[in-house]
Parts: C-alpha cells; structure tokens; sequence
C-alpha cells in the first residue's frame, strides 16, 4: 500500500531573496522563478533566513542581494557561510520605477532588489577579503584623526578671535602656527579668570592628544606599508610621481588587486576620473566629472595629480598645454587621468616608472 508523503523538495529549483537592511530589522521579499511568495520583516540576524528558506524551500538553490551600505559586508559572509549565494549591490544600479520613487519604503525596496535579482538584472559590487577591509579602517582611522585635529585647532582659533588675542609677530603667518613654540605661546596666555584659563587649556590638550594618535596611526601605517603583503607593490606605485606613502598604500588597499581591471578605462570608472555623457542621435555632450567612483581614490589621485605636474617634464608640458584652453582646475583632471594610467601599468607590468622626458 502506498503512502502519502508530505515532504516537499525545491531541488534544482532557484529561489530569490531581496533584503532591506535596517539596524533592528530586515524587510524581506522572496520570489520563486514564477511567483511573488511572501514579504515580511525579520530581526536582522542571518540563521533566522536560512532557518525559514530551509523549511519552506528544502533543498532549493538560495541566491539573495542587499544594498551596499553602513552594514558593509558581514551581513554578505554570513549569508555565504549559511550557503545562500549573495551579492551586495550599488543602490544607484538597481532598476527602479517611477512609482516606486515616489511610494517608496522597506517593503518596497526589498521586491525591487529580490525581482531585479531575479531577472539577473544586478552586478554585484567587488568583495573585498576581510583583512584588506581591516587594514582599511586604519587609513580611514587616520583620516577621522586628521578631520579631528583640524577641528581642535579651528576651535582654538576661534576662541582666540573672541577674546581678541592677537597673535604675535612671529606667528602672524599661519605657516608658522603649531609649531612646539606655537603651542608654547598658547600655554602662556592668561586670561581674567581661572574658568577662561581651564578652557583654553583643554582645547589645547585636544590638540596635543590627537596629535600623539596621530603620530601613532602614522607609524602603524608605515609598518604595514613595509609588511611582506605590500613593500612590492609600494615600491612600484611611489615611484610614479607625485604618490606618497598614504595615497599609495590606499590605492593598494581600494582596489586590492590590478588584474580586476582588464583595461585603464574600467580602473578610471571604478576611481571616477571620466567625465558624464549625454547624447542623443548625432549629438553628443561629455559633461564635467562623474560624480561616481571611489571618493578616496579620486581625492588622493587629484592631490597628486598638482605634484606630479611639477615634477614630472611629460605632465608638466601637458599641464601646459591644457591650460591654455580650459581652467587649471579642468586640467588637473586630465592630468589626474594620465597618472592614473601610468599607475595601472606600473603595477600590470611590476615594473618601476620612469620619468618621461620632452623632445
């Protein structure tokens, strides 16, 4: 006699998952290859969807993508340990209709990730390995530091100004400002009250203590840039001129590996040194710098770019040449642009850069 089995399996089936990302909460959308088949809300923890897509879709091939954001990407190698193939997407590159701009919310979101997900609509973002992203938080450590210290020392300015202290004839140029006698002079000020005095003293104590996390970080950073993993490839980017040890050592770390980028024009989309395009027909428009990219890189770079013109002939002579037919601060991103080059093939060929000279 036969009997009746109630177990269900999804195998070779596909199944869909878009998820929302919140702190306290994920809004969740699940599609099969033929239907929608539920949403809902969950707390923000990843065994509880593997739990429920193994009881309702046993043995099934679980594919799943959320938006890249201020979870970064634990949320990603959790999923893929549970083996629910995920992807983390730009948020800008998922395909979104006019009634979802104006009706929009979590659960909303969620469908539009699952079914774009499921009409293979989406490319993932790279995926860095986690110690890269861990050496990344200390250059963006440093940055936060530098932010800080900038802002201390504002302060100190400003309280100055509206006490109306003067600074001395030696430090009337900001050059010379805090320096060890700088710092000296601050400590001498007096002012009408004990409570006036304690204040400036705590503004300068601000300074001095980020200043020594500052020195800290520096060196921590110079440690990793002579470790075994990057003191080869350091060499080769700072030799192209204009790249210091911060600007080299993150562009190592942003990009990871030189060989995801088969040619120069990807590495410049994904850094964002290409400009924005519109055309229509025959007629064709190339705006100003796309606003896409990594900001990191494209700061660094840009930074260099003004060294680089000065001390390299071949950019100097088409710094030149730029300027006479648009603004130097429109120059400066072609030139941005040519040391990006020469950085992608220093690196492709591991071979040392050598300064271009002008017939």
């Amino acid at each position: 006699m036969r009997t009746q089995s109630n177990k269900v399996n999804f195998n070779g089936e596909n199944i869909y998952v878009g998820i929302d990302v919140h702190l306290k909460s994920w809004a969740v959308t699940i599609y099969t290859e033929h239907l929608h088949h539920k949403t809902f809300s969950q707390p923000p923890v990843p065994i509880l969807l593997w739990k429920y897509l193994d009881e309702n879709f046993p043995g099934g091939n679980y594919y799943s993508a959320y938006e890249a954001g201020f979870c970064g990407f634990h949320i990603h190698f959790e999923l893929e340990k549970l083996n629910i193939k995920n992807i983390v997407v730009n948020p800008a590159d998922i395909p979104t209709s006019q009634k979802e701009h104006v009706h929009k919310n979590d659960s909303c979101d969620s469908k539009k990730i699952a079914r774009s997900l499921r009409a293979k609509e989406l490319t993932g973002i790279h995926i860095p390995l986690i110690e890269t992203l861990e050496n990344r938080s200390l250059l963006r450590s440093r940055e936060m530091l530098v932010k800080d210290l900038v802002r201390f020392k504002l302060r100190i300015k400003s309280f100055l100004y509206f006490y109306g202290i003067a600074y001395p004839p030696e430090f009337e140029k900001s050059s010379c400002h805090w320096s060890k006698r700088f710092l000296k002079w601050l400590k001498e000020i007096s002012l009408n009250t004990q409570n006036g005095n304690e204040a400036l003293s705590l503004l300068i104590t601000e300074v001095e203590q980020q200043r020594l996390l500052l020195l800290e970080v520096n060196k921590k950073i110079h440690s990793l840039a002579i470790s075994d993993k990057y003191i080869k490839e350091m060499e080769l980017i700072r030799s192209v001129p204009g790249i210091g040890l911060i600007t080299g050592l993150t562009f190592l770390l942003e990009i990871e590996n030189i060989e995801r980028f088969s040619n120069t024009d990807k590495l410049a989309c994904f850094v964002g040194i290409i400009p924005t395009c519109h055309s229509s027909g025959e007629t064709s428009n190339n705006g100003e710098m796309t606003f896409r990219g990594q900001i990191h890189l494209k700061k660094g770079l840009i930074e260099s770019a003004w060294v680089a013109s000065r001390i390299d002939p071949a950019l100097t002579h088409s710094f030149i040449k730029l300027c006479k037919r648009m603004e130097p601060n429109k120059a400066i991103i072609r030139i941005a642009r040519k040391l990006l080059n020469r950085i992608y093939y220093t690196l492709k060929k591991e071979h040392k850069y050598e300064y271009g000279m002008v017939k």
